[in-house]
This record gives C-alpha cells, sequence and structure tokens, in this order.
C-alpha cells in the first residue's frame, strides 16, 4: 500500500467520505429503479459480458473467488464483484483477479459521479452506496473489458441491485436465516427473495438445503424455465481428505469426475463450495455428460484459490486464524472445521460481532469447540458493545471460559497468551490455537493487525 502516492489515498478517503453519506448497505428499498436507471445513463454496461451470479447466506465470496479462478485459468478476463469488503474497498471490484487500483476506483466513481446525479434529483431517495458500487463495477468490467463477470449479491436476491443483470449462469449456495430486520426469519421467504437471481432460461446451480428451501428454488426454476443441476445428485464432492494447508478432493461435475485437487482451504463447507463453483464454471462453457473441462485447468485453477478471511492462517506457533463468520450458519461451519480438520488441545476463540447479529447463535455454535473465549469489538458503528457481549458469552460459557479485552489488539494477545498456558515443557505448540471472528470487519482489522495486505 505505502507504493500508492498520498495523494490517491486522499482521493479515495473523498470518495468514501462522499459514498458513506448515502445509505449504507445495511439498509435497502424494495425497487431496482434507480440502479436500473443509472446502467440506463451509463450505456447498459452490464450487458456488454455474460455474468455469473451468486446468492445464498454464506459461502458467497468463496464461491465466487473460486468461479474467478477457474475461469481465470480456463483464459478469460474476468471481472469480480463482491462484498463486503475486509480490509479496503477496492477489494470489491476486481480485474484480472487483484483489486482494481486506488486511483481506477477514484476516476471510476469521478466518470459515474455526473450521472448519480442527475438520478439523484429526481429521485425520493438517492442511490444507495450499494447502488453506486455496483455501477462502478460494471463500468469498470465494461472499460476493461472483461470476457466475463461474477457478481455476488450484497444482500438478498431479487431487488439487490446486482440483479439489474441477467445472469446466464445461476449460482444458489446454502440458505439459512441472517439479515432478518430485511429478509426476515421465514426461511421459505428468504429462499423466495434469494431465487429471484434465477432468470429464464439460466442454468441453475443449487447447494444441498432445507426441503422447504429446495420446494422454493425448484418452483422458480420450473417458473422462468430455468436448467437445474443439484448438489448431491448432478453434482457434488466424492471425496475429501485433510491435507497440509487445505485439502485433497475428488469433485463429481456436470461433464465427469475431476481427481487430485487441491485446495488450499480448510473445512468440508469450502469442499462444498468448490463443486458449486466447478459445476457454475462447466454450466457457463457448457459442459455436461461426455463432455468436461481440462482437468489439469481445473487443477491448476482451483490450487491458485485465494479467499482471505476464511479460516486463513495469519500466524503459526502458536496458530492465528482469522474468519468471517457472522451469523450462526457461518459459525456451526467454522467450528465444524476447526473440530475435523485439526487437532486442538486448546483452542482460545476471539470474538467480536455486530449488535443486529444472532449473537447467541454465534456463540452456542463456536462453544463446543473453544476452551475459552475474548471477547472484544472492532470499529464498526454497529459494533456491540463488548460488556455486554460478554454478558452473553458467560451464559453460553461460563464465567471461567470468558474474558473482556475492549481493544481488539489487546484481545489477540490476550488469547494468545491464553493459548500458550496450556503448553507443557515437551508439549508441541502445534495442539494450541487462537481463532478470531465474529464480523467481517473483526477478520478484517484483525488481518491488518497482522500486517496482511488486501488481496
Amino acid at each position: 500500500m505505502s507504493t500508492v502516492d498520498e495523494s490517491v489515498w486522499d482521493d479515495l478517503r473523498q470518495v468514501e467520505a462522499e459514498l458513506n453519506t448515502r445509505w449504507p448497505e445495511t439498509r435497502i428499498e424494495p425497487s431496482l429503479t434507480r440502479i436500473a436507471a443509472l446502467v440506463d445513463m451509463l450505456g447498459d454496461p452490464h450487458r456488454t459480458y455474460p455474468a455469473l451470479h451468486v446468492a445464498g447466506t454464506n459461502g458467497k465470496t468463496s464461491v465466487a473467488r473460486m468461479i474467478d479462478a477457474l475461469l481465470s485459468r480456463i483464459g478469460l478476463r474476468v471481472g469480480r464483484f463482491t462484498s463486503p469488503h475486509l480490509q479496503l474497498v477496492t477489494e470489491r471490484i476486481a480485474i484480472d483477479s487483484a483489486p482494481i487500483a486506488p486511483e481506477r476506483y477514484v476516476e471510476v466513481y469521478r466518470d459515474v459521479e455526473p450521472y448519480m446525479a442527475m438520478i439523484d434529483r429526481g429521485a425520493e431517495v438517492q442511490l444507495s452506496k450499494f447502488e453506486v458500487l455496483t455501477g462502478m463495477a460494471f463500468a469498470a468490467f465494461a472499460d476493461a473489458p472483461v470476457d466475463a463477470a461474477v457478481l455476488e449479491v450484497g444482500l438478498g436476491g431479487t431487488w439487490d441491485a446486482t440483479n439489474v443483470a441477467d445472469a446466464r449462469v445461476a449460482v444458489v449456495g446454502p440458505i439459512g436465516v441472517d439479515h432478518v430486520e430485511y429478509l426476515g426469519p421465514d426461511l421459505a421467504g428468504i429462499a423466495r427473495e434469494k431465487a429471484g437471481i434465477i432468470k429464464p432460461g439460466a442454468i441453475a446451480l443449487l447447494a444441498e438445503q432445507s426441503p422447504e428451501v429446495a420446494t422454493v428454488l425448484l418452483e422458480r426454476c420450473a417458473e422462468v424455465d430455468a436448467t437445474v443441476a443439484r448438489a448431491g445428485m448432478e453434482f457434488g464432492v466424492l471425496r475429501r481428505d485433510v491435507a497440509v494447508g487445505g485439502q485433497q478432493l475428488k469433485l463429481q461435475g456436470l461433464g465427469g469426475a475431476y481427481d487430485e485437487i487441491f485446495l488450499p482451504l480448510h473445512g468440508a463447507h469450502q469442499a462444498d463450495n468448490a463443486a458449486l463453483a466447478l459445476a457454475a464454471v462447466e454450466a457457463f462453457f457448457g459442459a455436461g455428460a461426455q463432455r468436461a473441462l481440462d482437468s489439469e485447468a481445473i487443477r491448476e485453477g482451483f490450487a491458485s484459490v485465494v479467499v482471505p478471511g476464511r479460516l486463513e492462517r495469519v500466524r503459526s506457533a502458536p496458530s492465528v486464524f482469522v474468519d468471517a463468520a457472522h451469523n450462526p450458519h457461518g459459525a456451526r461451519a467454522l467450528a465444524t472445521a476447526l473440530d475435523e480438520d485439526f487437532g486442538f488441545r486448546n483452542l482460545v476463540g476471539v470474538v467480536g460481532a455486530m449488535r443486529d447479529k444472532d449473537v447467541q447463535g454465534i456463540l452456542a455454535a463456536l462453544e463446543p469447540v473453544l476452551h475459552e473465549v475474548v471477547i472484544t469489538t472492532n470499529s464498526s458503528e454497529r459494533a456491540m458493545d463488548p460488556n455486554e457481549l460478554g454478558e452473553v458469552a458467560v451464559e453460553m460459557f461460563g464465567v471461567d471460559r470468558v474474558t473482556v479485552a475492549p481493544r481488539l489488539d489487546d484481545a489477540v494477545e490476550t488469547a494468545i497468551r491464553l493459548a500458550e498456558e496450556d503448553i507443557g515443557t515437551n508439549e508441541p505448540m502445534s495442539g494450541v490455537g487462537v481463532v478470531v471472528t465474529g464480523s467481517v470487519v473483526t477478520a478484517g482489522e484483525t488481518r491488518a493487525l497482522f500486517g496482511k495486505q488486501p488481496a
């Protein structure tokens, strides 16, 4: 980051200050009118390349990055739009598998700005921050130009700004309860909202779902005459072996089996994400029975996958992992991965969460795999007070297993010390560890503490 001129960072901060005067990304209105008007004024840049659209409660960013890696290795120039970011907003708009340069981000914003102003003047509600970012991504991809765009839904599906794109491939990951204030607590209702990305004539790749969610998704596919492929039926994970630095996989794709795949990510949930991403790329290229993709390209693509903040090791001896799990569904996947892929005899958690999340559910999911927990906070205005979160943690863990450290850096240091206290004279350091989780912001700020650059 230091190689960029300071004036560029000033410009980037100014753009972010302007964007932050708009509706935040946690606030939505069920309408595509404003984003449709914006892309119309921009000349419909989102129609200049084919798109793959990714929805779901968790795993969207991982799947999007895997699709990006596979398409890139096969030879396409790829644009990727994901959210939220971990450390720097430029991570959201990626071209050639790398975040857009800060100066280019500012340039695109200034190019789009006059059209934003025109729409704002004629609307009761200004364009939201996410709508502007979506328009910027579409424009940047068209200018590059890219051969394909991978679009991650921001929130929901039907009314998400990304849904002005008509993607030929729609990917729906596991659906659970999250963003209750906007999507409601009803799983079927949430599924209907997310199913909105499945467009007429598209190919829909569906992760394994609960029966009620599967029913809703299949009804949508029938309604719009979409072709369907389902995890566990048309594609899936045939074998998964834990390996150093990740896992070794055999995947069943739409076009056949792909063996000897090394995925540098931990957890059975990431293996499932890999199968979903593979099927999406096969669908994009028209692969199917009797027509597979090049196995070596698939292996190389998966081996190159980088997903920061998803059970990412940021320190060794003792190991410190960062994970962006921010709801019970994600926390359960994290707990399962820690239990199945690692043999910790003492694992200490650091948890900083948002006050509008199901913190009881997050802590309940983590409690079985954590020996102790250090409660903290992050810099977000939505962050839950650490003392309040600490009270919830005491109910789950008991007072002897909970420590409150309001500063994130102090919390991480405390957790490392607690983990190391378990190390005997002749015991290996590999048996103890720390995992920092509870929020995307917590994960991003922890990456920065350990000197990790935006990726």
